[in-house]
C-alpha cells in the first residue's frame, strides 16, 4: 500500500504544499518517499516496497529520457507477461518492477495499456514535453484517488486528508452528510467536502496543463445482465468456475519479493483465501490479532 499526491497550480508557491501532502501518507509507504517538481506541477509518493524493493524502483519514477514521471499506488499482477511483451518489442527495462512496466507500457502503447492491466492501482503519469498529466484508476476502484479542482489548481491524492494538507477549502457537502446519516456510508458519487470527488473506477483523466483543458474516458465497465450475454452453466460447472477464479486470484496476489503472510479473522473470507494461498505457498505464515482482555484472541502466529 503506497501513497500518491499531486498539485497543479498556476502560482509556483502552491507547489510547496506537496511536502505537507506527502507527510500525510507516511503510514501508507514507510519504506521511502520522494517528490518531483516541474514547471507548474509537483508529484509526491510514499513507498511500501513489495516488488523489486531496490532503490532503482523508487518513486517518483522517471523514464531514461527524463520526459515522463510517474507516481503509482497498487500492484500489476500480470506485469511479468507485459514485461516480456515490452522486451520482445525492443523496450529496454532497467528494473524488475511492475512500476517500470506500467510506465513503459503507457509510453509504448498509450491509453490502450489500461485495458491490458490486471491488478489494482491508482497512478499519475506526467509528460513534461506536452505538459499533460494522465490519471487512472483500476476497474473496481480498489485503490483510492481523490480529486479537487478550482480556477487556480488541481490537487489529487490517495486520501482526503492529503488534499486537506494542501489547504483546500473545508466546506461540508450536506447532500453527502445526509446520505451518510441515512446509509451509514457515503455513496461513490458523493464526497463529504464540496469541490472534492473521486475518480470513478475504470476511468482515466487527462489534464492538459498548458491549455487548461481536461479529457476523461472509461476503459472498463460491467455490462448489465441480459439473457443474451449470460453463459449457461450447470450448478457443478459454476462451482468449478468459482473455485478456479478464486484460486487464480489468490495465486496472482502471492507474487512478491518480500515475505508474504495472511491475517486470519476467523471468518469465511480469510479462511478461504488462506486455504487457497497455502496450496501455492507451503509453510505460509498466518496471523490473528486480538485484545488483552480476550485471552482466546491474543496475537499469535501459526503455520497453515
Amino acid at each position: 500500500m503506497c501513497g500518491i499526491a499531486g498539485i497543479i497550480a498556476s502560482h509556483p508557491s502552491r507547489l510547496d504544499r506537496i511536502d505537507d501532502a506527502v507527510a500525510t501518507l507516511q503510514k501508507r509507504g514507510p519504506d521511502g518517499s520522494g517528490v518531483y517538481r516541474h514547471a507548474r506541477i509537483a508529484l509526491g509518493h510514499t513507498r511500501l516496497a513489495i516488488i523489486d524493493p531496490t532503490a532503482a524502483a523508487d518513486q517518483p519514477f522517471i523514464d531514461p529520457t527524463g520526459r515522463y514521471a510517474m507516481v503509482f499506488n497498487g500492484e500489476i499482477f500480470n506485469y511479468p507477461i507485459l514485461r516480456q511483451q515490452l522486451l520482445s518489442e525492443g523496450i529496454e527495462l532497467r528494473t524488475h518492477s511492475d512500476t517500470e512496466v506500467l510506465l513503459q507500457g503507457f509510453i509504448h502503447w498509450g491509453e490502450s495499456v489500461f485495458a491490458q492491466l490486471n491488478g489494482f492501482f491508482a497512478f499519475a503519469i506526467y509528460d513534461s514535453h506536452r505538459q499533460v498529466l494522465t490519471l487512472a484508476r483500476d476497474r473496481m476502484g480498489k485503490k483510492p484517488l481523490w480529486l479537487y479542482a478550482d480556477e487556480t489548481q488541481w490537487v489529487f491524492g490517495s486520501e482526503l486528508k492529503t488534499l486537506l494538507a494542501t489547504g483546500i477549502p473545508r466546506h461540508i457537502d450536506h447532500q453527502a452528510l445526509y446520505a451518510y446519516l441515512q446509509l451509514n456510508y457515503i455513496p461513490p458519487n458523493l464526497t463529504i467536502l464540496q469541490g472534492t470527488r473521486k475518480l470513478p473506477a475504470g476511468t482515466w483523466l487527462q489534464i492538459d496543463i498548458a491549455s487548461n483543458t481536461t479529457k476523461q474516458g472509461t476503459y472498463y465497465q460491467i455490462a448489465p445482465y441480459t439473457p443474451q450475454n449470460a453463459t449457461p452453466l450447470s450448478y457443478e460447472q459454476a462451482q468449478q468456475q468459482l473455485y478456479n477464479l478464486m484460486d487464480d486470484a489468490v495465486r496472482l496476489r502471492l507474487v512478491a519479493d518480500v515475505p508474504v503472510g495472511a491475517f486470519l479473522s476467523g471468518g469465511i473470507d480469510s479462511s478461504v483465501v488462506t486455504a487457497l494461498a497455502a496450496r501455492h505457498m507451503p509453510h505460509l505464515h498466518t496471523f490473528s490479532i486480538g485484545f488483552r482482555d480476550e485471552p482466546f484472541l491474543t496475537k499469535h502466529a501459526m503455520h497453515a
